[in-house]
């Protein structure tokens, strides 16, 4: 997985409404990226849930959030919808789990991404990263506001 200190890896990606999103427009911002395994499944939407309650506190310590799974744009917007998030989902759908490559937290055993966090600067560096375990642990929201605060 991607550690602290390396140049967050660059990439464009559709999310739920299929525009296209890329981290170069983001900076100057901190970023949250979420990867997820997938839409619809009961750990992910638990973790989603979560983050969704917290969002204006990410916002309040000049954070923005993208969730990122190898599920297409169409399958985001549903899931969204489903569960009311305002949450950005990007589809790393094709070539399928790229980005998640990139940043080394594709699971090629299952075909998706691990469920893991990584906390980028506003200049572009990768500040902190946290892989769980096991997919089926959700990472606190609080692992993500002490990682802010340091």
């Amino acid at each position: 997985m991607i550690g602290p200190g390396a140049e967050a890896p660059a990439f464009t990606l559709p999310d739920q409404d299929g525009n296209d999103v890329s981290l170069s427009e983001l900076r100057g911002t901190k970023v949250v990226l979420v990867f997820y395994p997938q839409d619809f499944s009961p750990v992910c939407t638990d973790q989603l849930n979560v983050y969704q309650e917290v969002l204006s506190e990410l916002g309040a310590h000049g954070a923005v959030m993208y969730g990122i799974s190898v599920d297409h744009s169409w399958a985001h917007k549903a899931f969204q919808e489903k569960l009311g998030l305002s949450i950005p989902l990007l589809a790393d759908f094709h070539p399928k789990g790229e980005v998640a490559r990139d940043y080394g937290v594709y699971a090629d055993d299952y075909g998706v991404a691990g469920r893991a966090l990584v906390l980028i600067g506003e200049d572009g560096v990768v500040k902190w990263s946290h892989m769980s375990p096991s997919p089926l642990e959700v990472p606190g929201a609080n692992l993500i506001f002490d990682a802010l605060a340091a």
